[in-house]
């Protein structure tokens, strides 16, 4: 950034970037996306610096850039998610559950949650602009009026109608990280050992699963619901894991949530999975598959080979 030598501009972005991005994520729901529209923020804000613009808050010019790239791509990506084929989710992150403030993880956890994301997908892209910037970031309607071009008192009603929104439909979570962590780590066990009857007792009546997926692999085009079709399906794909020779289940936190990992012999990644646990048991279960949504957590491993060198295949 800024050439060899960094400037003041490169060390204010560089500070402010971990915010950036954490708008831009909760906007768009891709990574991908978010850093395409961070680098941009930042290009664009190189650009006025060196052209002598006056800023008085890097802080608020650089949210303001970011938000409102943010709302030029949400807008082109729901023209796309139209033709969208199957669920579409959000992008997962792997979160550090290692927090030292366990209030503010919870916090954040709660508005990074692929629940709480696919509510917010339900808001046009002004809605969810003024409420992310109000709600979860803190930003003043004066402000925000200025990044959105609104009234402030249009941004009031609008953060009225959207919140109104979110808490129709905003996720509940187990309240307790410990008992919320001791019941994920029973399920991705019994997932692992094909335990039906702990399965059963581990997931709500009205459990559902919802995956997205391309070619490469299982596809479920509509969301599986009930606890006895998810428990055929769950101990389906168990089955399939474990005839696969080096194949592991790891329990990792995806965006702020229980979740876990699938990989090869290699360590490469096969999918994520994350959860919602409701009340004592497994609410919901999300398989993210698509390669061009895991490229960004690590190596990939080739799907359709995996497949095809299960136990007892001729591939």
């Amino acid at each position: 950034m800024g050439g060899d030598r960094p400037t003041r501009a490169d060390d204010e972005f560089v500070d402010l970037r971990p915010l950036l991005f954490s708008i831009a994520y909760r906007m768009l729901g891709s990574v991908s996306d978010a850093e395409d529209v961070v680098q941009d923020t930042y290009l664009r804000y190189h650009n006025a610096v060196r052209e002598g613009v006056a800023i008085e808050s890097p802080k608020a010019y650089l949210s303001a850039i970011t938000t409102r790239l943010a709302i030029d791509v949400l807008r082109s990506a729901r023209v796309r998610r139209e033709t969208y084929v199957g669920q579409w989710l959000p992008e997962p992150l792997l979160t550090d559950p290692a927090a030292p403030d366990p209030a503010a993880h919870s916090a954040e956890s709660d508005s990074l949650s692929m629940a709480f994301l696919l509510v917010l997908e339900r808001l046009s892209p002004i809605e969810r602009a003024v409420f992310l910037l109000h709600d979860v970031f803190g930003y003043g309607f004066d402000e925000i009026a200025g990044i959105v071009d609104k009234s402030a008192a249009n941004c009031r009603q609008i953060a009225v109608r959207a919140r109104r929104h979110v808490n129709d439909n905003r996720p509940r979570f187990e309240a307790s990280r410990a008992e919320r962590d001791r019941l994920a780590d029973s399920f991705v066990a019994a997932l692992s050992n094909g335990d039906v009857d702990r399965l059963v007792g581990l997931l709500a009546a009205d459990v559902v699963v919802t995956g997205d997926a391309d070619e490469a692999g299982p596809r479920w085009p509509r969301p599986i619901v009930g606890r006895d079709k998810v428990v055929r399906l769950l101990l389906g794909v168990g089955a399939q894991l474990r005839d696969v020779p080096g194949v592991t289940i790891e329990r990792v936190e995806v965006n702020g949530q229980p979740g876990a990992a699938v990989r090869d012999g290699e360590g490469r990644l096969v999918n994520v999975f994350s959860f919602d646990i409701t009340d004592g048991v497994v609410s919901t279960v999300r398989s993210v598959l698509r390669r061009d949504k895991l490229r960004h957590l690590g190596p990939l491993a080739d799907v359709a080979a995996l497949w095809a060198s299960r136990r007892g295949t001729d591939g």
